[in-house]
């Protein structure tokens, strides 16, 4: 008698279309929590920043209003990040590339608002991070608005 081993085609066809079947559940998932992840340094920079505006305060008995730095637009490649608003002044700077930008603008004397914008996945919807002297780094996933 003559034993058969190894696999047939049909269960051959079966695996092949259930490895399919997770890659196109998983792909899509792994995209998303890969622009997560880019667009996670934003949180951090903004709590950092609005950290040196309260030293600053401390210091110095009010805060700076800086500009938007970097100057170009925010995309899905990180760039250097260049100061060209005032972080300097405040003792800030990102530890390498950025993926998104960074301001402070002063509402009142006793009152800051620091805002981050980046578009990680450069369909052009960007996501906006903002802190202030009270609040941590929230995302405002309504605000469209870029600056």
């Amino acid at each position: 008698m003559r034993t058969n081993k190894g696999f047939s085609l049909v269960e051959l066809m079966i695996v092949v279309a259930i490895i399919g079947i997770l890659a196109a559940i998983a792909i899509p998932n792994f995209i998303t929590m890969q622009l997560k992840a880019k667009r996670g340094e934003l949180p951090g920079n903004v709590d950092g920043i609005k950290t040196a505006e309260l030293a600053y305060d401390a210091s110095f008995d009010g805060f700076l209003e800086t500009g938007v730095s970097p100057s170009g637009s925010p995309g899905k490649v990180a760039v250097d990040f260049t100061d060209s608003g005032g972080f300097a002044s405040l003792g800030w700077k990102p530890d390498g590339k950025v993926r998104g930008q960074y301001t402070v603008t002063n509402v009142t004397v006793t009152e800051f608002i620091v805002s981050s914008i980046c578009d990680v996945d450069g369909d052009g919807s960007k996501a906006h991070y903002r802190a202030s002297a009270l609040t941590n780094a929230t995302l405002d996933a309504t605000d469209t608005n870029t600056y």
